[in-house]
């Protein structure tokens, strides 16, 4: 009798009730959340479903020593999470955009590459605050990469840089990528006139296919001449984009941006979710990262809104830029360039922002990829 209640008892020992806490239950609660906005809100389901059920997945509390928990050496997880901690998964996430992404809004006004440019403030200004805030300087690049709104290139970063605090960086990246038409509107009303949300610009001009696929090699031949550091991203990036302008390699490019991306997507949410084990994640610097993540963004928007507002000061009245695709400048392709779309229409239902904001939003990729070159570079 003994032995059959003294084996009940280590039976109960092991569940995850036994070891439940109510930092458990808050990240079971988040995670939730997330599935529960991804389905309802459908803000980003590819990115928030699988960190959502990650999050789940990771806060299920178990006895140390069984080898199934994703810091625990040679688990399951523990291997799948390997491209995360070892910044391998980024790169084909990289691949996979390079191939479906078109330039021809970029390559057709140049000019635009500056608001991409511009949009980069919010990743130096975040790291200064993260330095204020008392984080050293390699995890305060870390956090700043999070107001390119790119989460490939924040997990790629925070990889070399801070990997203790990835998991927290990852999930206000992707939480943020999300949230991007809740936060970027008000932001874009603010700080422009009505009789600049009416600014109509000239149609782009037609760009031939010989320019499409000049693009990639001279932008890989500049891009990382200047930043080498960058080159894991910004290779792969402009490798896909070759694939894609070519015309001879459809198949691969319709495996990378197809079930590549899809399965690296699937793998990058779920083990980030699953990496946010409450007795690891849910600390005070978790938070300050969560809060300085959404100042990098809205400076990260605001700073492009107004730079286009600057150049205005020096264009002709009918070369003028509306400065509503200011906030296209971030990496959220191509959901920040519907933004700038979507708001654009409220003021003008026949203004169409749509093609003018995908030039600063894929230069906001090429832009997030160096600056993410330039953090490494300094601080790795």
């Amino acid at each position: 009798m003994n032995t059959i209640i003294d084996s009940l008892q280590q039976f109960l020992s092991y569940t995850g009730f036994a070891n439940l806490t109510w930092q458990h239950l808050v990240m079971i609660a988040i995670g939730i959340l997330f599935i529960f906005l991804a389905i309802k809100k459908e803000w980003e389901p590819l990115l928030l479903i699988p960190i959502g059920f990650g999050i789940i997945i990771g806060n299920i509390p178990f006895t140390e020593g069984l080898n199934i928990g994703i810091y625990e050496e040679g688990s399951v997880l523990n291997i799948l999470y390997s491209g995360v901690r070892y910044g391998w998964y980024p790169p084909l996430i990289f691949l996979g955009i390079g191939a479906m992404t078109d330039f021809s809004a970029l390559i057709s006004q140049p000019r635009l590459m500056l608001i991409g440019a511009a949009a980069q403030v919010g990743i130096f200004g975040a790291y200064m605050l993260a330095l204020l805030c008392g984080f050293a300087p390699n995890e305060a690049g870390a956090i700043g990469i999070i107001g390119g709104a790119d989460g490939p290139t924040a997990i790629f970063l925070s990889s070399k840089l801070a990997p203790e605090l990835m998991g927290a960086i990852a999930v206000s990246a992707y939480s943020y990528m999300a949230l991007v038409p809740v936060i970027q509107r008000p932001i874009m009303l603010l700080l422009t006139t009505k009789k600049e949300r009416l600014i109509r610009m000239p149609a782009p001009r037609q760009v031939d296919k010989k320019e499409k696929i000049i693009f990639p090699i001279v932008g890989i031949l500049l891009t990382a001449m200047i930043v080498p550091s960058g080159l894991p991203l910004l290779g792969m990036l402009f490798f896909g984009n070759l694939l894609k302008e070519s015309g001879v390699t459809r198949r691969l490019a319709e495996t990378a941006r197809g079930p590549l991306v899809d399965v690296v997507t699937i793998l990058i949410g779920l083990t980030v979710g699953c990496s946010t084990q409450a007795t690891v994640f849910l600390t005070g610097k978790s938070v300050m990262i969560f809060g300085l993540g959404l100042l990098s963004f809205v400076i990260a928007t605001a700073s492009g809104v107004i730079f286009v507002k600057i150049m205005n000061l020096f264009l002709k009245k009918e070369n003028r830029i509306n400065p509503l695709i200011g906030n296209a400048g971030v990496s959220a392709v191509p959901d920040s360039a519907r933004v700038s779309e979507v708001v654009g229409r409220e003021f003008d239902k026949s203004n169409h922002l749509l093609m003018h904001a995908m030039g600063p939003n894929v230069a906001g990729v090429i832009g997030s990829a160096v600056a993410a070159g330039i953090l490494l570079s300094f601080l790795g």
